[in-house]
């Protein structure tokens, strides 16, 4: 049996432009793996199981995608520790199903190769083939081609849930942006970023970054009067982020939002 951490992700910073002919949106996004992490195990079976988190749909999914481009049948047995919230906008069911790909794909007596196994991925989601990727990465066109990016990883991340929050379907968050117009001087707003990105020689430097185009959150005005240098929604939330520098801030800030929802204390990771 192999077993690895899928860890979650954080959009540090999130660019939306106008739909695209394959009926997604265009963005630039600044992708961060952070220390909190599902479990994932895959073993050979004599059948395709996925135990553990029962409304799972990406891992068998993915473990069914794979058979099918080695030419096998699929015969692993997964699972999966939930440690990740659900539909938070932390990426978690797709990181799951990438660290799934990866711990199968190294069963199989012919792997595909890691080319052949990050277009597989693309398939499953946007967010998938940055969970097998190493490090913060650049994500554009609709999330997925990815660049490297040298970034301070020497910060503390504050996470938050606010209580009684719950994530709206993608659908709906993109429907809204659309009618507002927010895809409106994308072109810009993504140099914008990109000058931003270029500037950062410290992790005080993130601050700079646009704000998420998609959704926001009083909870991020709170996490910046406790401390945080930089805070925003990830993705389409509705999880808020703190960036802090000191330790101490961020656990006082914990002790303070605790009333707010659920609260992890964590760091980056690669």
């Amino acid at each position: 049996m192999s077993r690895a951490p899928a860890p979650a992700k954080i959009n540090v910073a999130l660019v939306v432009g106008p739909l695209r002919h394959d009926h997604k949106h265009e963005v630039a996004t600044v992708l961060q793996r952070i220390d909190l992490a599902d479990r994932v195990a895959v073993t050979a079976s004599d059948r395709l199981e996925v135990t553990g988190f029962a409304e799972d749909a990406l891992v068998r999914g993915a473990l069914e995608g794979l058979a099918a481009a080695a030419g096998v049948e699929p015969r692993f047995a997964a699972r999966i520790e939930k440690r990740i919230p659900v539909a938070a906008g932390l990426g978690g069911g797709s990181s799951d199903a990438a660290t799934a790909l990866r711990l199968a794909n190294e069963l199989l007596p012919q792997p595909l190769a890691a080319g052949e196994l990050r277009l597989l991925a693309a398939t499953l989601g946007a967010d998938c083939p940055f969970f097998l990727a190493s490090g913060p990465q650049f994500g554009t066109g609709d999330g997925s081609e990815l660049a490297p990016l040298q970034l301070p990883q020497d910060y503390w991340v504050l996470l938050v849930l606010p209580e009684g929050a719950r994530k709206e379907s993608t659908a709906e968050v993109y429907r809204r942006f659309d009618e507002r117009g927010g895809h409106r001087e994308f072109e810009e707003r993504r140099a914008g970023l990109a000058r931003a990105l270029a500037s950062v020689s410290q992790a005080a430097d993130l601050a700079a970054l646009p704000p998420n185009d998609l959704a926001s959150s009083p909870v991020a005005a709170e996490l910046i009067g406790l401390g945080a240098f930089r805070a925003d929604v990830s993705g389409a939330g509705p999880a808020v982020f703190g960036l802090f520098l000191h330790h101490r801030q961020a656990r006082a800030a914990r002790r303070a939002l605790r009333g707010r929802g659920r609260v992890w204390l964590t760091v980056p990771a690669w």
